[in-house]
């Protein structure tokens, strides 16, 4: 038990002396699959249970996910920006609704493509509410990227109300990730997420008793895993972004989309049509260029030549 403990030790010495560029990408590769793993359960409890019980269970065990690290620190309570946190939490909890209903619906890739839209919101977010400018490039390569979304709905003849769900959802999700950013700015990553497990169940408390069905034990355990691997993921995500720049963990935001189509054959026999998968590519390689435009704009102009 001691050499377990003692060579867990080192490897976790090991893991933390890597640069920084290197484990953000480990971490968020390890939390792609989690959240994967996450909508696996989603989907098989969506075959008996409503989705607002799912999605409270979802939000309480997560939530609990955090109460060790806040039992070691009680001043992560602390925050002078209640009402932030819980417009966050409220808005990310419809969200979360509205992503969960369309998991179901949907096949898993499919899911998670739209999902993918969320960074070309952001865009339509920033012209049209904080009003900043946006130059050509990035504003043809959101265009383009809306162009994939309409593949994706090719084949289904329009927009049908699941791909509506689950568009909905990335929009409100792109309203979230702004207030995120803000409150990653001020407060501790570990104060956000609690307040945010908080404001979630509570507001999914309300649909799911309005529609609860008393869960049987293989459901039991299904809720408790769904719960922990959220969580989980969760804190991941915010560990690579912590550690690396954002242009480097970039190309691997899409790796998910790999594993919910890996897995969504394997649990469901679900493959993504040909329209689905230009679709996304023609989404992600949009998302990817208005990151690297982003980063391009925000390196320092090169040094004057020297005169020869």
């Amino acid at each position: 038990m001691r050499f377990a403990i003692a060579h867990a030790r080192a490897a976790a010495a090991r893991f933390s002396a890597l640069p920084g560029n290197v484990r953000g990408p480990l971490f968020l590769l390890v939390s792609g699959l989690v959240f994967a793993g996450m909508n696996v359960t989603i989907k098989l409890l969506g075959d008996r249970l409503g989705t607002g019980e799912i999605a409270f269970f979802r939000a309480l065990i997560g939530w609990m996910f955090y109460w060790p690290f806040i039992a070691f620190d009680l001043s992560a309570l602390r925050t002078q920006y209640p009402g932030t946190h819980a417009v966050r939490g409220f808005i990310g909890g419809f969200s979360m609704l509205l992503s969960f209903h369309a998991l179901i619906l949907l096949p898993m890739a499919d899911a998670t493509a739209y999902g993918f839209t969320r960074s070309l919101f952001l865009i339509v977010l920033a012209v049209l509410i904080l009003r900043e400018p946006v130059r050509v490039r990035r504003l043809a390569a959101t265009i383009i990227g809306f162009i994939g979304v309409l593949i994706m709905l090719q084949p289904q003849g329009g927009l049908q109300f699941a791909a509506l769900i689950a568009l909905s959802s990335a929009f409100i999700n792109a309203w979230v990730v702004v207030l995120v950013k803000r409150l990653m700015a001020v407060e501790k990553p570990v104060t956000v997420l609690f307040y945010f497990g908080l404001s979630t169940t509570l507001l999914t408390a309300v649909p799911a008793m309005l529609d609860w069905q008393a869960p049987t034990a293989r459901e039991w355990v299904l809720l408790v895993i769904m719960g922990f691997l959220g969580g989980a993921a969760q804190s991941l995500v915010i560990r690579a972004y912590r550690a690396a720049e954002a242009t480097v963990l970039a190309p691997f935001d899409y790796v998910p989309l790999l594993y919910a189509t890996l897995l969504g054959y394997l649990f469901f026999a679900d493959l993504p049509t040909v329209w689905t998968v230009v679709g996304a590519a023609i989404i992600v390689a949009a998302n990817l260029y208005i990151t690297y435009r982003e980063h391009q704009l925000r390196l320092p102009p090169p040094p004057p030549e020297a005169p020869r």
